[in-house]
């Protein structure tokens, strides 16, 4: 399955952060806890080098706690602060202030080092992919809804400053993309995690690709959810090897559980047929909205 995404307005929205990056002291990068490596923009990462970096693993009430550590422990070895967060609620802000307090401090330093007084907010820019919820985290932070929030790529199409407080200034940023992705399982998660337009992808196929992962790293999960002995997925594997032989180059569980969740979930066509369409988006959507369980997709 290939998958590519690059909307025009993303090029000019590239171009306004390269240039707004001389402006700020900070670059706050949300990235999705359960695809960090999916959703971590290689350009914006090349763009701010030598900047300070706050990574912040957004939507860590899905993603596998676990896991979330270890990408915690791996950017810290980088030389980054890292925190996990749920930006919907207000715990994970106060940290956020904290830490923006502590390098606001080493700012100050730095200035009087250089001769420069009085206070001077940190500037901090806000970097992400489309749909990572940058807009909720700043929502979150000020404590209010000001700014326009959407469950689907693309919402935020300008760049903004924000005041937080008298020591913080944030710049909000489009979610943008790369042009092209080499690796067509950074494709997957993106897709699998809403950055990409539904438009792009055939649903059926990416419900095949997660149901793979799934299925190899989270099959406790994914058979409860769906009420599936593992007697019945060894039968309907053996009905469909039967019927219509293996698929050369296709793990067949994932092809059976598709079957078993459309007859589970009533998505049956007329005539009887399973409507493999639907139970796809019925799969994808579970995983979104962390239904099947809290689960990552990638590991560092």
């Amino acid at each position: 399955m290939q998958i590519q995404w690059y909307p025009g307005h993303m090029t000019r929205a590239k171009r306004k952060i390269e240039a707004d990056l001389k402006l700020v002291d900070l670059v706050i990068e949300l990235l999705d806890a359960r695809a960090p490596s999916a959703t971590q923009n290689p350009d914006i990462r090349r763009l701010s080098k030598g900047k300070q970096r706050l990574v912040l693993l957004n939507k860590a009430d899905l993603a596998d706690s676990t896991v979330t550590d270890q990408w915690i422990e791996h950017f810290c070895e980088e030389g980054a602060s890292c925190i996990a967060l749920d930006s919907r609620k207000r715990d994970g802000t106060d940290r956020i202030r904290k830490a923006a307090e502590t390098l606001s401090k080493e700012k100050r330093e730095r200035d009087q080092r250089r001769g420069i007084t009085g206070p001077r907010p940190l500037k901090a820019m806000i970097c992400g992919i489309p749909n990572v919820g940058k807009s909720t985290f700043i929502n979150s932070m000020l404590g209010k809804s000001s700014v326009k929030t959407g469950n689907k790529p693309g919402v935020t199409r300008g760049n903004q400053w924000i005041n937080v407080n008298n020591e913080l200034l944030l710049l909000d940023t489009p979610g943008v993309l790369w042009p092209r992705f080499d690796d067509q399982k950074t494709a997957e998660a993106l897709a699998e995690i809403g950055a990409i337009s539904d438009d792009v992808f055939n649903p059926e196929d990416l419900a095949i690709c997660l149901l793979d992962t799934l299925y190899r790293d989270y099959r406790g999960l994914l058979l409860a959810r769906y009420d599936i002995t593992p007697e019945k997925l060894e039968e309907r594997l053996k009905e469909n090897e039967k019927d219509s032989g293996a698929v050369l180059g296709v793990r067949q569980e994932p092809l059976a559980i598709l079957d078993l969740i459309a007859v589970r979930r009533g998505a049956i066509k007329k005539g009887g047929a399973p409507d493999y369409a639907r139970a796809a988006r019925l799969v994808i959507d579970d995983f979104r909205s962390g239904r099947i369980g809290q689960i990552s997709l990638e590991r560092p």
